[in-house]
């Protein structure tokens, strides 16, 4: 029987150091961006690997490999890239101009405003209208924003947290407009308050209120829109604020089991909402890194779901998510080059099996991406797709020395920091003590430090930079940008208003009341929040009452 830790050592001392006494490696420490050393070389001596226990097929639990059989042998992944600006009818035209090149599957962005739950004509709205994503203020916007594209038919993912509850029931009563049972309705809405606390700022009311509209929202889509997913846990926030690739899956799941204690609190069952739970994970430049991390996040959960939660249905154990490439990995300088790391990106996205994805466009340093470079972005999907043979086997790194033994260290490392979490007494005490938030500071400032320092090479930015490129593309780029016109907020605001101005007041208000005294008591608030909006009740006016029986969260500071 071979001695592997014997011959390896010999070719160390032999064939190696014969190289590395004339051509020294680059660097006397090799690691990933979670600060796992990288091996020289990995062999059968470094996995322990029992495969029906760690991997299995593809499937089957712990879903190591994909959770489904067949995997884009299928059905390719939905490419879902995200969209959103201006107005509702500028953003329902890039929705149309994307599903014509090929498409499959809508992602709302909306602006600031509507993240925080104002109004678009609301004085804390000025200057941000349409800047950042669609602006929505009423029913009548949704309508506008969806016209003329059928719910039934396409799958809509909403990037919406706070106003979570609002933003669904209007997307459910545009499809009763259209004819569309909400039964049939496919899609996700973000609804993910916990990280917003700790890394994106987009929270509205304290954390018991917004957890109560959260599991409110896993109720009633299991009444109603049973193929909906009713949450999508983001770690993306998590890493674009700085995290390594273990503390994006480790603080993720551990919000998740958050999620799932408050819901099994109020009574639901865990084998029935769970399987509307999805996540969305961020994929970066370091690709093995990046493979192993999402296959380690789908055993990991799989594992909590079957052993902590005692579910029983196995699609509770399924961890399914969305990719976004990393925004935070885009430069301004020499933009051409994004197109290659979000090439990368994206590989290791579907090379560790996600089931959508959404690639960023090359110019979104500088701005919104224009049709151009969206376009770009969308083929870089699909040529993956349809030319590099990689969605043609299932889960192709598997078995690589290397890829398991990095697969098991970074579950194992993020075990660690979710029983830490645990012992302080979830991820809610974690967040208000700061601990999450400490952590990804400090992984921020450690990259920041090592780019600094040209530890960490960043091509265009701190190496390889010339100025004369430099000058071409910012002489090139601006006549290319998106410009959004600053007349489409009056223009919006004016919409609004008029709205405002045509109602019948005392409706308005006797159904606010309504909404007010039921938020006193713990009847389910969608059912209520559906009639507002129908009744063209805006979601300025949903939210603050909502503020006004629940209060505003101010953030506390991580010291």
């Amino acid at each position: 029987m071979a001695d592997i830790p014997g011959d390896k050592r010999e070719w160390e001392a032999t064939t190696l150091q014969k190289v590395l006494s004339r051509f020294p490696e680059r660097k006397e420490r090799f690691e990933t961006s979670s600060g796992i050393p990288v091996e020289r070389v990995a062999t059968p001596a470094d996995v322990e690997l029992d495969y029906e226990r760690d991997l299995g097929f593809p499937g089957e639990y712990p879903y190591t490999r994909g959770i489904q059989p067949t995997m884009y042998r299928g059905r390719l992944w939905t490419m879902r890239q995200y969209a959103g600006y201006a107005t509702a009818a500028e953003s329902n035209s890039r929705f149309k101009y994307l599903l014509e090149q090929g498409q499959t599957g809508l992602s709302v962005a909306f602006d600031l405003p509507t993240q925080l739950g104002y109004d678009s004509d609301h004085p804390l709205a000025e200057g941000e209208v349409g800047k950042v994503g669609v602006p929505i203020s009423s029913l009548r916007d949704m309508e506008t924003l969806f016209a003329d594209i059928p719910l039934g038919q396409v799958s809509t993912s909403m990037t919406i947290n706070a106003p979570a509850a609002v933003l669904l029931a209007m997307y459910v009563a545009v499809a009763r407009q259209q004819g569309v049972d909400p039964a049939q309705l496919r899609g996700t809405i973000q609804n993910d308050i916990l990280k917003e606390y700790v890394a994106r700022g987009t929270y509205i009311y304290p954390p018991a209120p917004s957890m109560r509209l959260i599991t409110d929202i896993f109720a009633y889509c299991r009444d109603h829109l049973p193929n909906w997913n009713t949450i999508s846990i983001s770690g993306y926030h998590i890493r674009e604020a700085g995290s390594t690739a273990v503390q994006e899956i480790a603080f993720t799941l551990a919000n998740a089991i958050a999620y799932v204690q408050a819901a099994t609190a109020t009574g639901l069952d865990v084998d029935e909402f769970a399987a509307q739970i999805s996540f969305f994970f961020s994929a970066h430049n370091n690709l093995l890194e990046e493979v192993a991390k999402f296959r380690a996040a789908r055993r990991l959960w799989a594992r909590i779901m079957r052993e902590r939660f005692r579910a029983k249905n196995p699609r509770a154990w399924q961890l399914r998510f969305h990719t976004q490439t990393a925004g935070s990995t885009l430069t301004a300088q020499q933009p051409e080059n994004n197109v290659v790391r979000v090439t990368l990106q994206a590989l290791a996205a579907i090379l560790g099996g996600t089931q959508s994805l959404h690639t960023n466009s090359l110019d979104e340093a500088l701005a919104l991406p224009s049709e151009t470079t969206v376009r770009i972005a969308l083929r870089t999907q699909q040529i993956i797709a349809h030319e590099s043979g990689v969605a043609d086997t299932i889960d192709p790194l598997a078995g690589s020395y290397y890829v398991e033994k990095l697969t098991n260290e970074i579950e194992e490392r993020a075990e660690a920091y979710i029983a830490k979490i645990d012992e302080m007494g979830g991820a809610l005490r974690a967040i208000e003590l700061g601990y999450m938030q400490r952590e990804i500071q400090e992984s921020a400032y450690r990259y920041q430090r090592a780019v600094e320092s040209k530890e960490q090479i960043v091509v265009g930015v701190n190496e390889f930079v010339s100025g004369e490129e430099a000058a071409a593309s910012a002489a090139l780029m601006p006549r290319q940008l998106l410009q959004v016109d600053p007349q489409l907020q009056a223009e919006q605001i004016a919409r609004v208003q008029a709205l405002k101005a045509q109602r019948e007041p005392a409706r308005v208000h006797a159904l606010l009341d309504e909404l007010a005294q039921a938020a006193c008591g713990d009847a389910n608030l969608m059912p209520l929040i559906l009639r507002c909006v129908e009744n063209d009740v805006t979601l300025g006016e949903i939210c603050d009452t909502l503020r006004q029986v629940f209060g505003e969260y101010h953030e506390v500071a991580a010291l």
